[in-house]
């Protein structure tokens, strides 16, 4: 491990994605080669660097931050599953890599109060060390540092999301037996992380891509072979659940991988990536019951390769630089420099796409 991370940490200071082998039984990405999604076309706005893991299934999951008093000032991370985090400028420039192991889902929450200041909790669920990893971004400069790991009793931590309740902070963990925990967050007095489990249950098989609404105070799970799920936040519900999708169905094929909310002035859209079609689903959450929307794909363009067997996605409402709408960014299992299928796919990284480009071609502005 010391030597990967030598490897990594060097490759990227030179700007370079060059391999540096693979450090688990994933050595082959998630799903087959697929020309491209059968959903509604929408164009790819960019892309990043791919991970430095070469032929591995090894970029799985983005998240976003965006400063609320300056749009313009973002970092995208991204987690390579097989060697740590990295952070993301929109034109998709390595900005920072941190070396730390077996990160496979990563999300955020601003405001999270330190005895030095507020800064951005990030977290990301970590197979190494069998917790969730923990990071501060600070706001002011942009640099993550690692804070610690929260241990868990999860068999292998796979999926992960955050939420806020009020003052509190939530992290969710699940597991690849279905699995779950959940806990609060905060910094002691000493600085220290204090960990304290709410509450567990059990999906009922693998699940991964999960996302909180901090607003209606609940979680969406994927459970990857059958639906998409809607718990309580609140510890006092158990673990009564309303299913939102089955899969496979029309809406969706198997595996059911990330889940992301985005919101649109008064309007809350749920969007799932479809890993077995290369699809995008998306729906409307923010009334009393979820209406479908339709499905998009992520289709080349502007010099971008699209995006195939997809895995993490992530989204953000509102300004975000040059995208005054929003911005959706999901990862990519097969990158390519072109657009000639028979090129070897051994790269992966993530995509950008315009929410504005998903409106148009869903017509949500028309509805539901």
């Amino acid at each position: 491990m010391i030597a990967l991370r030598s490897c990594l940490a060097t490759l990227v200071a030179l700007g370079l994605l060059a391999a540096c082998g693979k450090s688990d039984k994933e050595a082959v990405s998630d799903s087959a080669k697929i020309e491209k999604g059968v959903g509604t076309p929408v164009p790819v706005a960019g892309e990043t660097q791919a991970v430095a893991t070469q032929a591995a299934d090894a970029a799985d999951d983005p998240a976003i931050w965006v400063d609320a008093k300056d749009t313009s000032r973002v970092v995208i991370f991204g987690t390579d599953k097989q060697a740590g985090l990295y952070s993301y400028d929109l034109a998709g420039k390595v900005t920072q890599f941190i070396p730390d192991g077996r990160l496979n889902n990563v999300d955020l929450r601003d405001g999270f109060p330190t005895p030095s200041g507020e800064k951005v909790l990030v977290a990301a669920s970590d197979r190494g060390r069998m917790g969730a990893a923990l990071y501060l971004l600070d706001p002011a400069t942009l640099q993550t540092t690692p804070w610690g790991v929260a241990k868990l009793d999860l068999a292998e931590p796979y999926g992960l999301c955050m939420g806020k309740r009020g003052d509190d902070f939530i992290v969710i963990v699940n597991g690849t037996d279905g699995q779950v925990r959940q806990m609060s967050i905060k910094a002691g007095a000493d600085g220290a992380i204090v960990s304290t489990e709410e509450k567990r249950y059990a999906v009922g098989s693998q699940t991964e891509g999960c996302v909180v609404d901090d607003a209606k105070g609940v979680l969406y799970i994927g459970e990857e072979d059958h639906a998409i799920w809607r718990y309580s936040l609140d510890p006092a519900a158990g673990d009564a659940r309303t299913q939102i999708a089955s899969a496979p169905s029309a809406m969706i094929t198997p595996d059911v991988e990330g889940l992301a909310l985005l919101r649109d002035g008064d309007k809350t859209w749920l969007i799932a990536s479809s890993q077995g079609d290369s699809t995008f689903p998306v729906w409307r959450v923010d009334g009393e019951t979820p209406v479908y929307a339709g499905r998009f794909s992520a289709m080349a363009a502007n010099g971008v390769d699209g995006v195939t067997g997809t895995d993490g996605v992530t989204a953000q409402g509102g300004a975000v630089r040059a995208f005054p709408e929003g911005l959706v960014v999901m990862q990519d299992d097969v990158d390519t420099e072109g657009e000639v299928l028979s090129t070897t796919r051994g790269r992966q990284n993530f995509k950008l796409v315009d929410w504005r480009a998903v409106k148009s071609a869903l017509k949500l502005d028309a509805g539901p």
